[in-house]
């Protein structure tokens, strides 16, 4: 069985092309893709090849993990599954390339317990259920912020999930004036406008690797930064203003199958509203102008590929 699939080359070179995919097992489902979205943060590391060495890396590869589908097939254990429409966080399903994201493709083999029943009434937006479980993972690890560093879709849903948790509207960072529109109950701002010095929880969205020094002196005693980004440089800190705070530092990995669970009911609770954060839509044959512009066009906040001409 062979499939249409975004085949990242090497750094810099993307084309379409087909892939052959791997056997059905008798616990895997088969998923016709209607849309699979681009991620502005790991697979820009990707495109660029700026990447840090990373278990699985390797090119080439099919990138990916923010998928929905419909389930068209199925092996003996998940034929029940047949007709649902499903989130899918990537897969490892092919032949002759890399899958360590694997999600940008027509058609996936998965696990059938990798992919989550979601309401066909999320359409494509439902996309998004992978960092709106990553927003609620960090705020799981993390806590509930009071700044937000950066107002790209991640910043933008860790604001509406700590909201629609219960806590106050949260301030977020944005040093790029183009980005500090769009917001939903809360205030975006320049950092040099903000003064406050005694946050008890930050929560960087940026990936910018140079900003702890920055983050640590606006915590108070006890105070957390928790990275919510993936960085490509090393980190690192001044000692003694965190000496002085007893500031912690959190890392948020990737999130899990409870975060996704979390992030649907909120959505369906009408909590959290997944509303404007899709912007750009492109079919397959323009895919290496998609992913060019998830990566460098400042108005772009989420990119996707629809890859069924209906959906």
């Amino acid at each position: 069985m062979k499939t249409l699939a975004v085949i990242l080359r090497e750094p810099h070179r993307l084309d379409l092309d087909r892939v052959e995919l791997l056997g059905l097992s008798e616990n895997d489902v088969i998923v016709d893709v209607l849309w699979s979205g681009i991620s502005s943060g790991t697979e820009r590391l990707l495109w660029s090849g700026r990447m840090p060495p990373f278990p699985g890396l390797g090119y080439p590869l099919v990138p990916g993990y923010e998928t929905v589908g419909e389930i068209v097939d199925a092996g003996a254990n998940a034929r029940h599954r047949i007709g649902e429409r499903v989130f899918v966080p990537g897969s490892r399903g092919f032949k002759s390339v890399r899958g360590l994201f694997g999600g940008a493709a027509q058609r996936l083999i998965v696990a059938a317990d990798r992919a989550t029943p979601v309401d066909v009434a999320m359409g494509d937006q439902a996309i998004l259920l992978a960092l709106a479980a990553t927003a609620c993972h960090a705020i799981r690890v993390g806590g509930l912020p009071e700044l937000i560093v950066g107002h790209g879709v991640l910043g933008r849903l860790i604001a509406r999930v700590t909201m629609a948790e219960g806590a106050p509207a949260p301030t977020v960072w944005e040093t790029r004036a183009s980005r500090r529109s769009g917001a939903t109950g809360y205030p975006v701002i320049d950092p040099a406008e903000d003064a406050t010095a005694d946050r008890g929880i930050i929560m960087d969205a940026s990936g910018d690797a140079g900003l702890l020094d920055t983050l640590i002196a606006r915590l108070r005693r006890g105070g957390a930064v928790v990275l919510a980004g993936f960085y490509e440089q090393p980190l690192a800190f001044t000692f003694p203003p965190a000496f002085m705070r007893e500031a912690m530092i959190r890392i948020a990995a990737e999130f899990r199958p409870e975060d996704v669970d979390r992030a649907l009911t909120l959505v369906r609770s009408g909590r959290l509203s997944l509303d404007g954060l899709v912007t750009h839509r492109f079919p397959p044959p323009a895919a290496a102008e998609a992913y060019r512009t998830a990566f460098e066009d400042p108005d772009c906040v989420k990119a996707l590929i629809t890859w069924r001409a209906s959906a």
